[in-house]
């Protein structure tokens, strides 16, 4: 068998373990790390390179500085003061969902959800609401907000790079125009009808957080010191470019400090560790590794759009590209699967002799779109855990708002980003 057609059935495999959930979701992972492997598909060092990926490292350490903010007690005083605004659980995710899109935009949708996590789990702590309805809504926020400005997601960037190589540009917040709609009506959806398709999951507290701890015993300066380290972390990681230093070295210092002030001990830092997120993202980044390596992602994407035919309605391909980013997202990271996709939308394009930014900006709107599964985006995978959730938990939740993306797109690119202008 062909690598490609090997990396082909342990995609299948992946899927349908996912969705069916006999095994855990990381042990599912790691199988298919371990499969690439013994197949000859993938060496030891490709396979495993997603368990030091920048991401998975981001990951340990705000695991960390929000641990910290769980074992002070801080986490629990922000919980009482959003709470006292919000005095529904409906409203209660409106907040959260306007808070994380707007503040996704502007810098990373990880780097973002990844602060915010433990600041909500502290609010279902102190409301009494169930954090399995709040976290969901919060990666949604993530990923939609990401689509407000040039530096809100990788995707973007890699899109403007491959666009500025043909003199051609997106304006910062152009993404904004397909984008800002989306969180719009996603909000909307979430506070009225999406709100009965959230998870309802008591979660045990795994992770070590004791949200019914007395905290009283704690020094006040521990429990400053805990924000005021999440709120220079996230400071750094807003001006990323400007001060040169990455997203997870930004997470490893604060961590790294809170654990030399003494603010968290090693012990609690490490059980603050969600083990099973490590798992599930590092193993299942060999798969979007293979997927790219051996060329299936791309046999894929190729089969599809030669599927079509060479005299192709500009809307027809807007329409699947649309739909392949949004079902390939899903399963590979976004950024893996715009940075795949782009080249093959820019030489159709090209093709054609259309506008290469309607197709680019199709495809990452829809690489975006990775709301259906755990796997789609870290912010996704950071939540499993802290959260109790399964694969279709995602799959009922998520899946509406990839179909009110993809309406709200179809109707706004070929207005916004016409095809022969």
């Amino acid at each position: 068998m062909s690598a490609t057609t090997i990396t082909l059935l342990f995609l299948l495999f992946a899927v349908i373990m996912f969705v069916l959930e006999k095994i855990p979701l990381g042990v599912t992972s790691m199988i298919v790390c371990i499969g690439l492997v013994v197949t000859g598909v993938l060496d030891i060092k490709t396979a495993f390179a997603g368990f030091i990926d920048s991401n998975v490292i981001l990951f340990v350490a705000m695991f960390i500085v929000g641990g910290a903010l769980f074992e002070t007690g801080m986490a629990n005083k922000i919980g009482g003061i959003v709470t006292k605004f919000a005095k529904t659980e409906r409203m209660l995710i409106v907040a959260i969902m306007v808070i994380v899109g707007f503040m996704s935009g502007v810098l990373s949708n990880t780097g973002t959800a990844a602060v915010l996590i433990p600041v909500v789990i502290g609010i279902a702590a102190r409301s009494g609401y169930k954090r399995s309805r709040l976290l969901m809504p919060l990666v949604f926020a993530a990923a939609m907000g990401g689509n407000l400005s040039l530096i809100g997601a990788p995707g973007n960037l890699i899109a403007q790079s491959a666009l500025e190589e043909i003199n051609m540009e997106f304006g910062f917040f152009e993404y904004a125009i397909v984008g800002l709609p989306i969180l719009i009506i996603g909000i909307l959806f979430y506070a009225t009808i999406g709100y009965r398709l959230l998870p309802d999951h008591d979660v045990t507290e795994e992770r070590g957080f004791d949200t019914a701890k007395d905290f009283s015993d704690v020094p006040a300066w521990k429990q400053w010191l805990s924000l005021i380290v999440l709120v220079l972390t996230l400071l750094a990681m807003i001006f990323e470019k400007k001060i040169g230093i990455k997203l997870s070295i930004s997470g490893c210092i604060g961590a790294l400090i809170l654990i030399l002030t003494g603010v968290i001990s090693e012990k609690e830092a490490l059980k603050s560790i969600d083990l099973k997120t490590i798992f599930l993202f590092g193993g299942t980044l060999s798969l979007a590794s293979a997927l790219a390596e051996t060329g299936a992602g791309e046999t894929i994407a190729n089969t599809v759009i030669g599927a079509l035919g060479s005299h192709l309605s500009p809307y027809i391909l807007t329409f699947v590209v649309f739909i392949l980013c949004c079902v390939m997202t899903n399963f590979m990271s976004n950024t893996a699967t715009t940075a795949l996709m782009v080249t093959i939308c820019l030489s159709i394009a090209e093709g054609m002799g259309a506008d290469p930014r309607a197709v680019l900006m199709a495809c990452v709107i829809g690489g975006s779109c990775a709301y259906a599964t755990p796997i789609g985006m870290p912010a996704n995978t950071m939540v499993v855990g802290a959260g109790g959730y399964r694969f279709m938990d995602y799959v009922k939740a998520g899946f509406p708002l990839i179909i009110i993306a993809t309406i709200i797109s179809m109707i706004i690119l070929p207005i916004a980003f016409p095809f022969f202008p």
